[in-house]
């Protein structure tokens, strides 16, 4: 498994007027018609406990040159900081927290919640989106971050 290799998401969302938003290790669409999405939080960080109550994720492609937003949305935690105050974002569909250095983006809203053992799976109906060219960055390129949270 050490040897796969796949873009790397930032999750965020939004439920009881807080936001969150973590990198993840596991997401893949999981069909076609109608287009679904399967986004795979940790249940150690903060993220996957507030999506708990959220109608809506939205998954965002990081651009090979923003390394940056991968150590702050991956090495930090938010139980201990706000990654919002520490890069630019906006309002989007769905009340979600949109990434402003991610060109390439969709948000879903939550159909079905799935125990993957250490993981909850998230089951998307993507409702809009973004996408623009560029490089992304992937898995091997971040195996340096050290997680905010025990994966």
């Amino acid at each position: 498994m050490g040897r796969l290799n796949y873009p790397v998401y930032i999750v965020t969302t939004v439920a009881n007027d807080e936001r969150g938003g973590c990198v993840i290790g596991f997401g893949t669409q999981s069909s076609v018609g109608p287009g679904r999405f399967l986004a795979c939080l940790s249940r150690s960080n903060r993220t996957c406990r507030l999506a708990r109550d959220a109608s809506a994720l939205a998954m965002h492609l990081v651009p090979r040159e923003r390394t940056d937003l991968a150590e702050l949305f991956g090495g930090e935690t938010g139980d201990e900081i706000d990654k919002f105050a520490r890069c630019e974002w906006s309002d989007g569909p769905c009340g979600l927290p949109i990434l402003d250095g991610c060109r390439s983006w969709f948000a879903g809203t939550i159909l079905s919640r799935h125990d993957l053992g250490d993981h909850e799976g998230y089951l998307l109906d993507p409702v809009a989106a973004r996408s623009e060219p560029g490089e992304l960055l992937y898995f091997h390129d971040v195996k340096y971050i050290s997680p905010g949270h025990p994966a």
